[in-house]
C-alpha cells in the first residue's frame, strides 16, 4: 500500500503542476479549457460551476459555456486540458465543420499557439529547477574531501580488478576527481555503458587499470564497490541485556580496532565476531573524540547483539550558497542532468545500455517515491524534482501525442501556411497512442522481470 499511495501522491503532482501549465496558458491566451483530468478514460467524479459536484460522465450533449469541468479519471497515468478547438488526447473533432470560435485553440496566433502547447513542459521544468534551487540554498552540498580507497576487501569485485589499499584516484575516462562524489558520479553515472580508464596513484607512482563496463556493479547501493579513507563500522543500536551492552558499547560508538585487527568495512567486524565465539576479544571505539579500549565475548550464536552500519570519520565539508548564487547552482543541476538524460537515450539506442536499466514506468517509480519518502521530505523532493524533469524532457520530443507532437504540427502549419486536416491529425494521435500504449506495456513488464 505504501508502494500504491506513494505513487498515486508522486504522478498525482507531477501530472496536476504539467496540466496546469497547459490551463493557466491556454486561460491567459484567452482560450476556453473545457476539461482538466487528471488520468483518462471514463470520468469517475468532477466539479464544474454548471452542475457542480458530480459523480460519472456528463451528459453527451453537455455545454460548460467556457468554464471547466475538473475531473478525476480512470487511468491515473496521465493527464489532460481540453482546449476548445484542439485535437487532443480527448480525440473530440466536433469542432471540426464548424467556423472557428475566437476562443478555440486554432483560431489563435501561432505564438500563443507554441506558448500553450510548451507550458506544461514549463512548469515541470520550473518545478526541478525550484527544488534544486533550494536543496543547494537549504541544505547546500556535502563533499567527502577524498578519493583515496580505505580499504580492499579480499577476494571483492574491486580486489580482482586490482584496486589496492590507499590507492589514490586521479582521474576516470580523463576527467579529473577531486572528491569522493566526482568519483561515484563518474563511475556511476556520467560513465554508465562506458569502460572505464581510471588513473590513480600507488606508492608514489602512477598507474592505470582498464575495467570492462560488466564488471562493475549496477547499483552501487547494493555492493560497496570502492571504500573511502574514512569509513569505519560504527554501531547503530545495542541491544539490551546482549554481549555488547554488559561491555559498555554504545549506540553512535565507532569500531576503530577489534582482536587487535583495524576495522574498515562492516563484514569484516562481522567476520571477525563469527570467528570468535565465548571468546574475550579486545576493542578499540571512537565515542564522540574519545578513544576508549573496551573488551566483548561473542554469544555461542557468533553475535554481540549490536546493527553495524557505517561512518564516515574523514574530512568533510559543507558547501553552502547564497540565495542567487544557489538560482545558478539550481540551474547547472538542470543543465547537467538534461545533458546525462539525453547521453543515457543515446547509449540505449547504441546498444551500451540496457532499455530495462535505463528506463523505469509505474512499478520503478512506486519503489523509489517510496524508497526517498522514507529517507525524508528532501529526498522524496529531491527525486519529485528528477522525475519532473525527466517528464519535461520526454514531453518535448517530436512524437505523436506528446508535447513536443503537438509543437511539431504547430510549426509545420506555421510554414506551410494551412492547416493539416483534422482526419489527418487524429490519425497521428491515434498511432502515437497505440504506440505509447505498447511501450508502457513493454516498460511495466519490464519493471516487474527486474523485481
Amino acid at each position: 500500500m505504501d508502494y500504491v499511495i506513494y505513487f498515486a501522491v508522486t504522478i498525482g503532482i507531477l501530472v496536476f503542476i504539467h496540466e496546469f501549465g497547459h490551463f493557466i496558458a491556454a486561460k491567459s491566451c484567452g482560450m476556453r479549457a473545457d476539461v482538466f483530468a487528471i488520468g483518462f478514460g471514463k470520468r469517475l467524479f468532477g466539479w464544474n460551476r454548471i452542475n457542480g459536484f458530480t459523480f460519472g460522465d456528463l451528459p453527451e450533449n453537455f455545454d460548460g459555456g467556457g468554464h471547466t469541468d475538473y475531473r478525476l479519471s480512470l487511468l491515473p497515468l496521465g493527464g489532460y486540458v481540453k482546449i476548445a478547438g484542439m485535437v487532443d488526447e480527448s480525440f473530440d473533432t466536433d469542432f471540426a465543420d464548424k467556423e472557428p470560435q475566437p476562443y478555440e485553440f486554432r483560431a489563435r496566433p501561432v505564438h500563443q499557439k507554441i506558448i500553450v502547447i510548451t507550458a506544461g513542459v514549463l512548469m515541470n521544468l520550473l518545478l526541478a529547477f525550484m527544488v534544486f534551487w533550494g536543496s543547494n540554498f537549504f541544505q547546500g552540498k556535502l563533499v567527502t574531501k577524498t578519493t583515496t580507497i580505505g580499504y580492499v576487501e579480499p577476494h571483492s569485485s574491486a580486489d580482482l580488478l586490482g584496486f589496492r589499499t590507499n590507492d589514490k584516484i586521479l582521474s576516470v575516462n580523463g576527467k579529473t576527481v577531486n572528491d569522493w562524489e566526482d568519483l561515484r558520479t563518474a563511475i556511476f553515472v556520467n560513465n554508465i555503458g562506458e569502460n572505464l580508464n581510471i588513473s590513480l596513484e600507488r606508492n608514489g607512482k602512477t598507474e592505470t587499470i582498464k575495467i570492462p563496463r560488466s564488471k562493475i556493479p549496477d547499483n552501487e547501493d547494493q555492493s560497496m564497490f570502492l571504500i573511502p579513507s574514512g569509513i569505519r563500522p560504527a554501531v547503530g543500536d545495542v541491544f539490551k541485556d546482549s554481549p555488547a551492552m554488559k561491555s559498555g558499547i554504545k549506540p553512535g560508538d565507532i569500531l576503530l580496532d577489534l582482536d587487535n585487527t583495524p576495522l574498515y568495512s562492516r563484514k569484516e567486524t562481522i567476520d571477525i565476531i563469527e570467528s570468535n565465539k565465548n571468546k574475550t576479544i579486545p576493542l578499540v571505539v571512537l565515542r564522540d573524540k574519545d578513544t576508549l579500549k573496551l573488551a566483548v565475548t561473542p554469544a555461542e550464536n557468533g553475535k554481540i547483539g549490536v546493527a553495524i552500519g557505517q561512518a564516515f570519520t574523514g574530512p568533510v565539508e559543507y558547501k553552502k550558497y547564497g540565495f542567487f548564487e544557489s538560482f545558478y547552482y539550481g540551474w547547472k543541476d538542470v543543465v547537467n542532468i538534461t545533458g546525462l538524460t539525453f547521453s543515457m537515450m543515446g547509449k540505449v539506442i547504441h546498444g551500451k545500455i540496457a532499455f530495462s536499466k535505463a528506463f523505469g514506468g509505474p512499478v520503478k517509480i512506486a519503489q523509489y517515491a517510496a524508497k526517498s519518502a522514507d529517507n525524508g521530505l528532501t529526498s522524496f523532493l529531491y527525486f519529485l524534482a528528477l522525475l519532473s524533469l525527466s517528464l519535461a524532457i520526454i514531453n518535448i520530443l517530436p512524437f505523436p501525442v506528446l508535447d513536443g507532437g503537438h509543437l511539431l504540427i504547430i510549426i509545420i502549419e506555421a510554414l506551410f501556411k494551412r492547416e493539416i486536416p483534422v482526419k489527418v491529425k487524429i490519425a497521428v494521435q491515434n498511432v502515437g497512442f497505440v504506440i505509447l500504449l505498447l511501450l508502457m506495456a513493454f516498460i511495466v513488464y519490464n519493471d516487474i522481470m527486474t523485481l
